[in-house]
């Protein structure tokens, strides 16, 4: 690294006619940032104030930094003999010199600097010439106050720059006094020396000019009575200069107590606008408020009819569907509570042979029955892709959603339709634990109470169930009838299908109440089984089988509630619970022999 400089050694760093240091300048190295590191700069020292800039080519382009050397702290590193730090209030310069004599060379050179920056010392005041004080604090006052506030400086710099000029300003009072004091004394000396002067010319009398400034003794020389004053004043004080440089000094002083006042007023308007506008959010919030209050004792209490579902609620449809989510959240939680309690005490259940299954029965509703079951085995079985009624809302992994929007008297009758594929378990066992009542309330989260109101046949009941209120929709309750039945395969490279329907039905022994509000219902549950063939001789275990699953559910919610609502509940609902349902069944199977 090479370091070039206007002064070779300190005793040369003084200008012999100004009494100032000269310039110094040459290459350092200077910490840029992490990324960069060490960046060979041109670094200049000149007027109390060190520059740098990218190279010694560049400087008519303008310094990209500079530091008032005034209250800089200057630190020579402890480790690194060619490094010092120079810090001012938080701004820090970490700079390498070529070798150590030149990193003294220059800590010395920038000591020399601040002890003779031209701030108002005794001795700078001394010495330094009345135009050079001038320009001093002129430079002084362009630099650090009007340079700063131009870039925004705080107003705790700005206090930082008066206590500056307090300092500078106590030394010239004091220097100012001394100069009266000793004007003082020299005017008594001068009367005292008239007083005697002119008791001597009674007794003595002497050849007086008219203008009284000699005397002429007895050998014919003359004497000065009063010498003038010295130019430089009373001990060596140039009261000229002191008084520009004073006169400086305040000049700096009025116009930071000026850019002080506007960074304060500054201050003040921005605090006032903030005061306003917090005083605006507020009266917004108390007119809410009273608004609220208000419109509460006009309305009915809360919860009340005018709160429940139905085209005239006073709640809106947002607020509604919050209310339900919230609701739904809430009863997710309680879910979760429970599950490890629930399956501690979960229920025994024998599954039945197919052929009992196989066959229609005798009952009344047989007939109803069999025109239900061969509907879902046309339609709920064909294939969506093709149809562009039905929109596919969810798909995550093997299972897709699918939806088609239907809407009668406001009444929201979207179609759902769920195609998902379960290892490990036959389209029996599946269709089995969603039939079996023994085991429904350990995979079903939205029942409240069911029972049995008839059992019709073997393959064959009618169900009474409430589900649990989601506020602020009504209770809803329903009576269905819930068949299972096996479908023999016409062909024999097809599987057999299992298939569970659930569909509205009416009964004396539940009857609709004004508790609830009764839904209809006509959901199927359709599996069949795939088994691929095991390596070599081994036996099928539960590896090599695969149910897919086809569920589809028209739902009559039975009241108005917002379609929006509806349809983002059944969105949430229904792929949560053929999750949720599978994995019970998978439990469930675990470990136990297939049925088919």
């Amino acid at each position: 690294m090479s370091e070039k400089s206007s002064s070779s050694g300190s005793d040369e760093d003084v200008d012999p006619e100004s009494g100032q240091p000269v310039e110094l300048g040459g290459v350092l190295s200077k910490w840029t940032n992490y990324i960069h590191g060490w960046q060979d700069r041109w670094v200049v020292l000149k007027n109390n104030t060190l520059s740098y800039y990218k190279s010694e080519d560049e400087r008519e382009y303008g310094c990209r930094g500079s530091l008032c050397l005034s209250k800089a702290v200057i630190t020579p590193h402890e480790f690194d003999e060619c490094r010092f730090d120079i810090s001012v209030n938080d701004s820090v310069w970490y700079l390498r010199a070529e070798d150590p004599e030149h990193r003294l060379q220059w800590i010395e050179s920038i000591e020399l600097h601040k002890a003779e920056s031209g701030y108002g010392s005794e001795t700078s005041l001394r010495r330094h010439g009345s135009m050079l004080s001038l320009t001093s604090a002129a430079s002084a006052l362009s630099a650090t106050s009007t340079s700063s506030f131009k870039k925004g400086h705080r107003l705790r710099e700005k206090l930082a720059e008066m206590e500056t000029f307090r300092d500078i300003l106590c030394r010239q009072v004091d220097t100012l006094q001394k100069y009266f004091d000793s004007c003082a004394d020299a005017v008594s000396k001068d009367e005292f020396q008239r007083d005697r002067v002119e008791e001597d010319e009674d007794d003595f009398p002497t050849t007086t000019r008219p203008d009284g400034e000699y005397n002429h003794n007895n050998n014919g020389s003359k004497e000065k009575l009063f010498p003038p004053a010295s130019p430089k004043g009373i001990n060596g004080i140039d009261f000229k200069g002191e008084a520009i440089t004073f006169k400086a000094t305040t000049a700096g002083i009025l116009s930071t107590l000026s850019h002080c006042i506007e960074l304060m007023v500054k201050r003040e308007d921005s605090w006032q606008k903030r005061l306003d506008k917090e005083l605006e959010k507020r009266r917004r919030v108390e007119d809410a408020y009273k608004s609220a209050m208000h419109e509460l004792k006009k309305k009915s209490h809360y919860g009340g009819p005018d709160y429940e579902e139905g085209p005239n609620s006073l709640i809106n449809e947002d607020e509604f569907f919050d209310a339900v989510e919230a609701a739904l959240d809430r009863q997710d939680k309680i879910e979760e509570q429970c599950q490890s309690e629930k399956v501690r005490i979960s229920h025994s259940s024998s599954v039945t042979s197919g052929d009992t299954y196989s066959t229609i029965g005798t009952h009344r509703l047989a007939n109803k029955v069999e025109e239900m079951v061969q509907n879902h085995m046309t339609y709920s079985l064909q294939d969506v892709g093709g149809d562009a009624n039905w929109q596919l809302v969810i798909e995550e992994g093997e299972m897709k959603v699918y939806r088609r929007e239907v809407e009668e008297n406001g009444i929201v009758l979207d179609p759902l339709k769920a195609t998902h594929s379960v290892k490990g378990v036959t389209g029996h066992e599946v269709c089995h634990y969603f039939w079996d009542t023994d085991v429904r309330m350990d995979w079903e989260t939205t029942i409240e109470n069911f029972n049995v109101v008839e059992k019709l046949s073997d393959n064959a009941i009618i169900v009474y169930q409430t589900h649990k209120r989601v506020w602020p929709a009504s209770q809803r309750d329903v009576l269905y009838l819930s068949a299972i039945r096996k479908i023999m395969a016409t062909n024999e490279n097809d599987p057999d299908t299992w298939l569970v329907c659930n569909f509205s039905v009416d009964h004396n022994n539940a009857l609709p109440t004004n508790r609830c509000v009764r839904a209809k219902i006509n959901v199927a549950m359709i599996c069949q089984t795939l088994v691929s063939p095991p390596e070599g001789d081994k036996e099928i275990s539960r590896d090599n089988i695969l149910c897919k699953i086809t569920y589809v559910a028209n739902v009559n919610p039975g009241g108005w509630a917002p379609a929006s609502v509806l349809r983002a509940v059944a969105k949430r609902e229904y792929p949560k619970f053929l999750k949720r349902f599978t994995s019970y069944v998978q439990e469930k199977t675990a470990g136990k022999p297939i049925l088919f």
